[in-house]
């Protein structure tokens, strides 16, 4: 049996989060707020965290939902009315980070279980993983381009960062929080150093080749599959900006 037949869903669910993510990050770069989703996808984690602890993995969905349109409800306000808003982001992230830290300070598998948040293992997806992340990526990317293009003002911010929050709250629980980030971020910057291509396109070609070789280099080496894709993408996007991203 050939690694794509073994692995077909989560090679699948690698071009669904490539294909999500990449349409958030070219905005998120455009925008010059780029720790937002590291910040979003902290806050969404300390649902998971809750959880886990307090109510032994039910409510997943609803609690990281939740915290992730808290964080980006603060983000959106702040928005219009923080200076250097960077830094209140940085800060929101910070008191995400600690948040889940000390929640999990008392629980003898806190350490593993702020390591999955972080980045978890898709490599052994199964076929009715996919079926929800599907439909609610098809969803937010509908609506994102039927009703963002239109909207305006403080609606406008409202918007992006509650379809943000939405897709966090998904991604985060299949992937982790810095696989998020490296895919929100890395495809996207990757396709603004290039003319030729369209910008989208070339950011969901470039990331669906990070992750799935990030996949099968983790399979090889037998290697935790999130931190993989975290180290392939980010070696990848560095060398990148280096050769190919002087001012």
């Amino acid at each position: 049996m050939s690694i794509i037949e073994l692995f077909w869903p989560a090679f699948t669910l690698a071009f669904l989060l490539v294909f999500i993510h990449a349409i958030f990050g070219l905005e998120i770069i455009k925008r010059g707020v780029i720790f937002t989703d590291l910040a979003t996808g902290q806050f969404a984690a300390i649902g998971v965290a809750v959880s886990l602890l307090a109510f032994e993995g039910k409510y997943t969905f609803i609690l990281t939902l939740l915290f992730a349109l808290l964080g980006a409800f603060l983000i959106a306000v702040a928005t219009n009315r923080v200076k250097h808003i960077e830094a209140f982001i940085g800060m929101l992230y910070a008191l995400g980070v600690s948040s889940i830290i000390i929640l999990m300070s008392n629980s003898p598998e806190g350490t593993e279980l702020f390591s999955k948040l972080q980045a978890t293992d898709i490599l052994f997806t199964t076929a009715s993983d996919l079926i929800e992340p599907a439909l609610l990526y098809a969803s937010i990317s509908i609506i994102f381009w039927i009703f963002y293009k239109k909207s305006s003002g403080f609606m406008r911010e409202l918007l992006f960062f509650g379809l943000l929050a939405l897709t966090v709250t998904s991604s985060v629980q299949l992937a982790g929080v810095l696989v998020v980030f490296v895919l929100l971020i890395i495809p996207p910057y990757l396709s603004l150093l290039q003319k030729r291509f369209s910008q989208l396109g070339f950011a969901w070609g470039v990331g669906s080749l990070l992750i799935i070789s990030s996949l099968i280099f983790s399979y090889i080496y037998d290697l935790p599959t999130g931190y993989a894709i975290v180290f392939v993408a980010s070696l990848i996007g560095v060398i990148s900006a280096l050769i190919f991203g002087r001012k």
